[in-house]
């Protein structure tokens, strides 16, 4: 099992999803019991794709996430039925390395409108990081952004089991999502196949692209302003995915390595957060919203730190502290500048 626990959900813009129809095989057919009707038939892998999907597409879409709630993306495995939903789709967006079993049946679905968000951005190498982590399954190949550029530091891979360590030995880090401006880059990208995939609707498609990329911008100058002036620069999480979003807005994310979020830290660990507490008068010990706080709370006890929740976003519950994507990281920005010193 990898480092991280895992808990997207099935997630409607804006709201919570309750009640979604659970990864059926949504084709045309499906209109006569209420299904999708002439929209275009979208599979989502899980939630950052579907946010997308659903926010870009809007009313002309019929959106199905491939993650029901309560489901590790990494340890998805898919049934027969949900293989052939997934063949049935005019559309596929997912983000490769993610979940190797959504990625082999996508490659042998035959869909012809598949885009892997990876290919929209560059993806860059977070393993130099202290506290670097291991994400089973996280692809470690080379992507290249929108004008054919491979990116050099995601092109090495590492094997181990499923996938590769890419925060000990590098490679490339997913977690595009978390980085708003990142994030944009891959909406407009979307948008763009969208318009393609479906020409009838392609001036909504891009109308509704062109207003999420500004809510994203509006997002990102407010990290920019909130994280602008803080007493420390320094942040400590049980789950290292905020690489990009650290970059982004001049942080240092320290992770604890090789450990489950729920697993006790080892003594080495605990003296080594200390120090770089002490140093960087770092306050808190931050864990995501779905996993255990074990780990949190030990590192806390032991080094006089704070406890608080960053949300990685890979899933959307009633216990998220937002209702979708946008209301969550405003909610990290909030939980970030009390933890920094925001002045």
């Amino acid at each position: 099992m990898n480092v991280r626990r895992l808990i997207p959900v099935t997630a409607v813009t804006g709201a919570v999803a309750l009640g979604l129809t659970a990864l059926s095989a949504c084709s045309s057919s499906d209109a006569a019991d209420g299904g999708i009707g002439d929209k275009l038939n979208v599979t989502a892998s899980f939630y950052p794709m579907q946010f997308l999907a659903e926010k870009i597409g809007g009313e002309h879409v019929a959106v199905t996430s491939l993650t029901k709630p309560g489901v590790e993306p990494h340890d998805l495995e898919l049934t027969p039925r949900q293989i052939g939903s997934i063949s049935d789709s005019d559309y596929v967006l997912y983000l490769k390395g993610i979940q190797p079993a959504v990625d082999d049946a996508i490659q042998q679905s035959g869909v012809k409108n598949t885009v892997d968000a990876a290919t929209l951005t560059t993806l860059e190498d977070h393993g130099s990081e202290v506290g670097g982590h291991d994400h089973e399954g996280e692809d470690g190949h080379g992507h290249e952004d929108e004008h054919g550029h491979e990116d050099e530091e995601a092109h090495e891979e590492h094997s181990e089991g499923d996938g590769h360590n890419h925060g000990e030995e590098g490679g490339a880090d997913p977690h595009i999502w978390l980085d708003p401006v990142k994030y944009a880059e891959v909406a407009q990208g979307v948008g763009k196949s969208l318009e393609k995939a479906d020409p009838d609707h392609a001036a909504d498609y891009k109308k509704n692209t062109e207003a999420l990329v500004a809510e994203l911008g509006e997002l990102n100058t407010a990290f920019e302003t909130g994280l602008k002036n803080t007493a420390t620069k320094t942040f400590i999480t049980t789950h290292s995915a905020f690489g990009y979003l650290a970059e982004r807005y001049g942080l240092t994310q320290q992770g604890i390595a090789g450990i489950d979020p729920e697993a006790e830290p080892s003594p080495a660990r605990i003296q080594e957060i200390h120090t770089i507490a002490e140093e960087e008068k770092a306050t808190t010990v931050f864990f995501e919203t779905l996993a255990s706080d074990k780990t949190a709370k030990t590192l806390a006890k032991d080094t006089g730190l704070k406890t608080g929740v960053l949300d990685p976003l890979e899933g959307i519950t009633d216990k998220s502290p937002g209702a979708d994507y946008i209301e969550v990281m405003e909610s990290n920005l909030a939980a970030l500048q009390k933890a920094l010193g925001a002045k």
